[in-house]
């Protein structure tokens, strides 16, 4: 098994040897065995993350072992979500406020926002009369004021 333990700068020598895709909560998980789809090159069925506590993952970080002789690359996996689009900021801003007085983990872009599917946070949705639909989806969830 193969055991990744830093972030690193793609060097123009070095190649990528796998891209794994990771949910954003898999991405806030520094320390986890991910099993792969298929068999690697080199007979790995799994990849250990091993990073310093506190890290987090973003989609383009390239991780690597002690002796960097294996280097991953993490991307975005698609995922179920919920999208609140609407032509009215007011609305957008309203829903934020509501989603995160909720401390619900939530992408925020300049027209939607983005969250988990949950029920009760889409009846409180369409209770304030803001559209949404669901959709699958990279899902990039804000850090948090703590996590820059």
């Amino acid at each position: 098994m193969i055991i990744l333990t830093k972030k690193s700068e793609l060097l123009p020598h070095t190649r990528v040897d796998l891209e794994i895709y990771l949910t954003a909560e898999e991405r806030t998980k520094v320390k986890q065995k991910i099993q792969l789809d298929a068999i690697s090159e080199n007979g790995n069925k799994y990849i250990k993350l091993n990073l310093e506590r506190g890290d987090v993952l973003m989609e383009g970080d390239i991780l690597t072992n002690d002796d960097r002789s294996f280097f991953v690359e993490i991307k975005a996996k698609l995922e179920s979500v919920i999208t609140v689009k609407s032509p009215n900021t007011l609305d957008l801003l309203k829903a934020a406020y509501h989603l995160g007085n909720r401390h619900v983990s939530l992408e925020i872009n300049n027209d939607y926002l983005r969250f988990s599917p949950d029920h009760v946070l889409e009846s409180m949705l369409s209770k304030l009369g803001i559209s949404f639909c669901q959709e699958t989806a990279p899902f990039y969830p804000e850090l948090g004021a703590y996590k820059h």
